[in-house]
């Protein structure tokens, strides 16, 4: 089948190279001259795990244009996937997807054969069969429904993964406009999933609200577990990942996303969580849990840097290792890591940074307020207090000779639990995020100061 991509970014440059991958004929669109000339001389637009390669074996199939028309005559299906960034409200704007969509219209105008629209960026419930609608509608002259076919189909995916995720869905979302619309999408969201996934087909109102439903229906995961984290924290030999544990294993809860750790970040999980809000005061009601999300969620980077801190000496060295989001991306939007950096400078402490992936992301928001190791061994060496907050398979390498580099033996807070305590034993005191520890344990006196 021949399909185009608008926009070429974290999302849209996987899509276009898992589409071609899958035999399509590909064109991808973009408004930037580098992110087309980069993909027509083979290269990678973005980093992603894995695109480099996919890119490589896609051979003639996977081609780049600055022209929507070119692109949507060249095809029979167009997925739009551009940025649809949260306004002040916490709602979704539309500044970069409404021109996609008109100049997507305006290119039908000319083609005889209908056509399908895909809006996959995420945007807020009733806006796929609202402004965009009229807005395709106004630009082609065409009644969607009847001469052009419109679907709204989200990607349930993280960066750094995305290609796996993409090819391994828990489910197809799609919502049409009509049947045939729906068909079209359908046959080709199977042919990309490596086994069958349920496929849901809905209203497209539906299929926008249950986007962010998933997402926000996630977050409250993962702040439920933190909440009861704190609160372990407050019972002497309580411990949220043995309890997290028991929980899971109850098959109406299940274990994913149930870990007390850090805040979650990322461009999606707390920006759908505030959508989710937002939307409800629109339709004049509340979402009382998603708020109570958004709100333990906040306050979770502070109750790290207050812990940190308060084991520190006045003026002392903090080596925080972990900047990204998450582990297996550059990404450092909402991280929990950079946030921490930042509050544990604010209190005049001298801070120490490193990630594999993401210091050159991460130098554009900290800047000069922190020191920049070359290593994880250099980083924790010769530091006060040590903070884990991502949960990078490297930091297992560790060993106790890179903690007593400096002649100090540090506190070390290890938010994901990666660390081999007993192996550190000798060299670091490892204490864990959620878990109760009495006074006198492990350099924590009466008074323990995360609890007080």
């Amino acid at each position: 089948m021949e399909l185009s991509v608008i926009g070429l970014g974290k999302l849209g440059a996987p899509l276009a190279a898992v589409l071609a991958s899958k035999g399509h004929q590909v064109v991808g669109v973009d408004v930037s001259h580098v992110a087309v000339e980069r993909l027509n001389a083979g290269k990678a637009p973005v980093e992603e795990t894995g695109l480099q390669d996919l890119i490589d074996e896609c051979g003639g199939r996977l081609r780049a244009t600055l022209s929507v028309e070119e692109a949507v005559l060249a095809s029979s299906v167009t997925f739009i996937i551009v940025p649809t960034p949260s306004g002040p409200d916490g709602t979704f704007v539309l500044d970069y997807l409404m021109p996609a969509v008109e100049a997507v219209g305006t290119a039908l105008k000319v083609k005889p054969d209908r056509h399908t629209v895909v809006i996959t960026s995420t945007v807020m419930p009733g806006s796929t069969d609202g402004p965009i609608r009229h807005a395709l509608e106004e630009a082609s002259g065409l009644v969607v429904g009847r001469d052009v076919g419109l679907c709204y189909s989200p990607e349930f995916i993280a960066l750094g993964s995305v290609i796996h995720d993409m090819l391994h869905p828990d489910l197809i979302l799609v919502g049409e406009s009509d049947t045939q619309a729906g068909d079209t999408l359908e046959e080709v969201a199977r042919g990309l999933a490596e086994g069958e996934p349920p496929v849901m087909r809905m209203a497209l109102v539906n299929a926008e609200l249950a986007k962010i439903a998933v997402n926000t229906f996630v977050t409250t995961k993962i702040s439920f577990a933190n909440m009861l984290g704190e609160i372990c924290e407050g019972l002497v030999g309580a411990d949220v990942h043995v309890v997290t544990a028991a929980a899971g294993l109850d098959s109406r809860i299940g274990r994913r996303y149930l870990q007390g750790a850090t805040a979650y970040g990322g461009p999606c999980f707390p920006r759908d969580t505030v959508a989710f809000s937002a939307l409800a005061r629109r339709v004049g009601t509340s979402a009382d849990i998603a708020e109570a999300t958004a709100a333990i969620n906040d306050r979770q980077v502070g109750r790290l840097v207050k812990r940190a801190a308060d084991a520190a000496p006045r003026g002392g060295r903090v080596a925080v290792l972990g900047l990204s989001y998450k582990p297996g991306t550059h990404v450092v939007e909402e991280s929990a890591g950079v946030a921490a950096a930042l509050g544990l400078a604010e209190r005049g402490l001298s801070v120490r940074v490193f990630d594999p992936l993401a210091m050159p992301a991460a130098r554009a928001v900290l800047g000069d307020r922190v020191d920049w190791a070359a290593s994880a061994a250099d980083c924790v060496g010769g530091t006060d207090v040590v903070v884990v907050t991502t949960g990078w398979d490297d930091f297992r390498l560790l060993g106790p000779e890179d903690f007593r580099r400096g002649g100090t033996r540090p506190m070390v807070f290890d938010c994901w639990r990666i660390l081999d305590a007993e192996r550190l034993e000798s060299a670091a005191d490892v204490l864990h995020l959620g878990a109760g520890y009495g006074p006198g344990q492990v350099g924590l006196g009466e008074g323990d100061p995360c609890c007080d």
